[in-house]
């Protein structure tokens, strides 16, 4: 009898570990992907001119792909299995092949190249070339350039309209903003704005934008259809990021002198709230929802989620020794950070804002895109 009792009781232990052992791994995997999808963190290592590909279903490394020196301005082609990315040294645009992870096509674009942007319909992308005052246009298909157009002193970044219609161009020797026609790439205005001009944000109506200084504590709104500064907004320290609220109504400005959050009242035009963070945040990522913003401090070592609608932050979650960028995967099931001090991304399950795991990436991450396929 005893012998029974210990048999079953041995059985009953199994089927209750192998129970928990499911629920682990379903609640690592994230909720929206279907059997046979792939989700994949590519990250840009400025240390070896590579990108490491992460299975964020295994969690863990699939390849290492070389890309060339001072890779940049990784992003995800909005309905092609590609990544794109530049070599700021190399003067050129690369195009990552998802299922071979191999590199298919590199398209010169002019020296130092720092960011590149996607049209709505991802039929073309757009490359500012600091080095050479010039803006290009290339082929989302093809991979060809298509275009080429002066821009001011030391373009900074070229950033298209929601509506497609513009490049927004900031020229950082100029202390001005182009606006040039998506088509054709003809100047339609030159603006001026606060000296230094670096990262813009546009509103999703396309009727504003927002464009940070690089050399003072200043945000310049241009009126985007009368091509007209309508403000310069003094911040309490330099803006390091600039975050929309997916209905266009605040503007969220991390800002490592001020140790807080910034945030603008877009159809005002005026700061309204700040929300001390810590020692140094510097980047941020939101969810879809826009409620809640998670903030990298690269001084602390730890990221914070905050409530936006009720200006409230949640329990740091440390995930290394400097966190920069961050993005949320599609469905905003896990958020990963990458930690250019460590060389490895941090992996965080959102919902509970606890760390699923570290992976290793190569030397000096920077910047990261996600793509599903």
């Amino acid at each position: 009898m005893r012998l029974s009792l210990n048999y079953r009781l041995l059985i009953l232990i199994v089927v209750l570990s192998a129970l928990a052992i499911r629920e682990a791994a379903l609640e690592l995997r994230p909720s929206y992907l279907r059997p046979g999808l792939r989700l994949f963190a590519y990250i840009a290592n400025t240390g070896d001119g590579t990108i490491s590909a992460i299975d964020l279903v295994k969690l863990a490394p699939a390849a290492t792909i070389p890309v060339g020196p001072e890779p940049t301005g990784l992003r995800a082609h909005p309905s092609h299995k590609e990544i794109w990315g530049l070599s700021s040294a190399g003067g050129y645009a690369w195009v990552l092949d998802n299922a071979t992870n191999q590199i298919v096509a590199r398209i010169p674009v002019g020296s130092a190249p720092y960011a590149l942007d996607f049209s709505p319909d991802g039929k073309r992308a757009y490359v500012a070339a600091s080095g050479s005052n010039s803006i290009v246009a290339i082929d989302g298909v093809t991979h060809q350039m298509i275009g080429r157009a002066r821009a001011g002193r030391r373009p900074w970044i070229a950033r298209v309209s929601p509506d497609g219609a513009l490049v927004v161009v900031s020229n950082r020797d100029d202390a001005t903003v182009s606006l040039l026609d998506a088509a054709s790439l003809a100047t339609r205005a030159v603006i001026a704005v606060a000296p230094d001009p670096e990262q813009i944000a546009i509103l999703p109506d396309s009727s504003k934008a927002f464009i940070t200084s690089g050399s003072r504590d200043e945000v310049s709104v241009v009126d985007l259809r009368r091509a007209v500064l309508l403000a310069k907004l003094a911040l309490d320290g330099r803006p390091d990021a600039l975050l929309l609220k997916p209905d266009g109504g605040e503007l969220y400005i991390p800002s490592a002198d001020a140790h807080g959050l910034l945030i603008v009242n877009t159809q005002t035009d005026e700061v309204g709230d700040f929300l001390l963070l810590g020692m140094s945040p510097t980047a941020a990522t939101l969810d879809a929802t826009g409620q809640t913003l998670y903030v990298s401090d690269s001084a602390a070592g730890h990221v914070i989620p905050v409530a936006i609608d009720v200006r409230k932050t949640a329990s740091a979650i440390s995930v290394g020794q400097a966190p920069h960028a961050a993005e949320l995967t599609p469905g905003d099931d896990m958020l990963v950070v990458v930690d250019s001090a460590s060389d490895e991304i941090a992996v965080i399950r959102a919902k509970t804002s606890s760390l699923i795991t570290l992976i290793p990436t190569g030397p000096r991450p920077r910047d990261l895109a996600i793509q599903v396929f």
